[in-house]
């Protein structure tokens, strides 16, 4: 969707994108059908309460919302704080402590397009042993990006032994972002990824060739080392914030006893 497209066009885009009739949206929004049509055809102008009615409706994410405001003649409502100001000083304490509280597991922030914001010490670790290179911290200014990592043909995919299954979930993940959040970035992301090498399809079928485990592990693999890890992703509630609302915090456990030895014996070294 473009930058410049008026409010009509952007709330007609957000409806057909839910999947939405004008009656539908008009009946969760408590408004007429025929309120709904102006307002899409620029026949009637919203009021700012109208735009933001609409918005939680669609369930629009922040920082579109302040798109729909300015399509609208209206000023932005939601902040975009960075981690460092003080008006997120909360998010960022909390943010350290759940890291640290997950050693000797790993860890780390990453942003709505998967960039690494910022990794505990056992994340740096693996990343150091899978790599080959010394730890190092994460550079704001250049953010590694996970799902580029994690699927493009010359980082950590030689080493993940079950990576069609992996590519497979993460494309899904990336796509359910792009339907969520609506935004250039996440569309953009999608793109690239379906453009790697052998990266499977959002049609294709996952294998079936044996009984599944309750959750997708990632399975590694480098020299004589293997271990296998899970996932759990958490986002913050509740925010009113740009930047709180898009950070998420992804969380490694190990996936059997040889992993946890593994990475804590990691953590003893070090």
């Amino acid at each position: 969707m473009s930058s410049a497209a008026t409010f009509a066009a952007r709330l007609r885009w957000w409806r057909t994108h839910r999947g939405w009739s004008q009656l539908s949206l008009a009946h969760r929004a408590e408004v007429s059908q025929r309120h709904i049509s102006f307002l899409e055809l620029g026949r009637t102008q919203p009021s700012r309460e109208m735009v933001l009615r609409l918005a939680a409706v669609l369930e629009v994410p922040l920082r579109q919302q302040n798109a729909l405001l300015h399509a609208a003649g209206f000023a932005p409502m939601w902040r975009e704080s960075g981690l460092a100001e003080s008006a997120l000083s909360i998010v960022d304490r909390a943010l350290d402590h759940v890291l640290r509280q997950h050693e000797p597991y790993p860890a780390l922030v990453v942003d709505r397009q998967w960039n690494v914001l910022r990794e505990n010490r056992a994340s740096r670790q693996l990343t150091s042993f899978l790599n080959g290179t010394p730890e190092r911290a994460p550079d704001p200014a250049a953010p590694v990006n996970l799902a580029d990592v994690l699927l493009g043909p010359h980082l950590l995919r030689p080493l993940i032994v079950n990576w069609l299954d992996v590519a497979h979930a993460l494309v899904q993940i990336v796509h359910a972002d792009a339907l969520s959040d609506g935004s250039e970035e996440t569309a953009a992301l999608l793109a690239r990824l379906l453009r790697y090498p052998d990266v499977p399809k959002l049609a294709d079928i996952p294998r079936l060739e044996q009984p599944r485990e309750p959750i997708l592990t990632i399975e590694f693999r480098k020299d004589s080392i293997a271990f296998k890890l899970f996932t759990v992703i958490a986002t913050l509630g509740t925010p009113q914030d740009i930047t709180a609302q898009e950070i998420r915090i992804e969380s490694f456990f190990p996936a059997d006893s040889n992993t946890a030895r593994l990475l804590e014996g990691w953590a003893a070294e070090g």
